[in-house]
């Protein structure tokens, strides 16, 4: 779902914050006394709040930042932490307007499903885990790939088609296994945890999907998950 209501914005940030400062450390906790983890892109991004629909229990989010809006000074957060990182000649390459570029980040798995896994050792799960059975790595496979599903839709409804994220190697081949080809935008640098910049066109991710994926993708955008498989 698109996070609109205080409920759901503070849902996305109570994951954040038990995600990234209480498990990870990757901010420090003491920052957010209402245990919401939260930033200055905040307010500019569009949200997706992904709700487990048998239990209504919030279990991952995401966000899309777009670089239209010209707070903090412009640039997207991968801008602005990681850009001894960035291979400017590949993204100079692209020919951008920048008007139609944005940043999805902040995708995180609540531990709760995780932790069925038996596995914490990433944020989405560990989904080539030992005792994880068939059904729960779809699971785990769907929740992570759903919200990358959902940024794409609202990259797709915002006109913000040139999508830029910095992820840990194992996402982009997690995302291939599904059709969405990310491509490498610069080298890895230790952004919480090892991260690189990566890139792709929403045209080129619906263009490749997987057939059951897009049905997925199409639940999402059209807003009918009526016939979604979830445990």
């Amino acid at each position: 779902d698109l996070a609109v209501t205080p409920v759901q914005k503070e849902s996305i940030f109570n994951i954040r914050y038990r995600v990234y400062c209480e498990e990870f450390g990757y901010e420090p906790a003491d920052r957010f006394p209402d245990k919401n983890e939260y930033d200055a892109y905040d307010d500019q991004a569009l949200h997706c709040l992904i709700t487990q629909i048998s239990s209504g229990k919030p279990a991952g989010c995401i966000r899309m930042i777009p670089a239209t809006d010209d707070k903090n000074g412009g640039l997207l957060p991968f801008e602005n932490a990681c850009s001894v990182s960035l291979d400017t000649e590949y993204i100079q390459g692209l020919n951008l307007d920048r008007k139609t570029a944005c940043e999805i980040s902040r995708l995180a798995v609540d531990s709760t499903f995780r932790r069925r896994t038996g596995e914490t050792q990433t944020r989405f799960g560990g989904m080539e885990a030992m005792d994880c059975s068939h059904h729960e790595k779809r699971t785990f496979d769907l929740i992570a790939v759903a919200g990358f599903l959902a940024a794409t839709a609202l990259s797709d409804l915002a006109g913000q088609t040139n999508v830029f994220a910095m992820m840990e190697s194992f996402l982009p081949r997690l995302l291939k296994r599904s059709g969405v080809i990310f491509q490498k935008a610069g080298k890895d640098i230790d952004y919480h945890g090892i991260r690189a910049p990566y890139f792709i066109r929403t045209q080129s991710a619906l263009d490749n999907m997987r057939p059951d994926l897009k049905e997925l993708y199409e639940a999402i955008i059209y807003g009918d998950q009526s016939n979604i498989s979830w445990p």
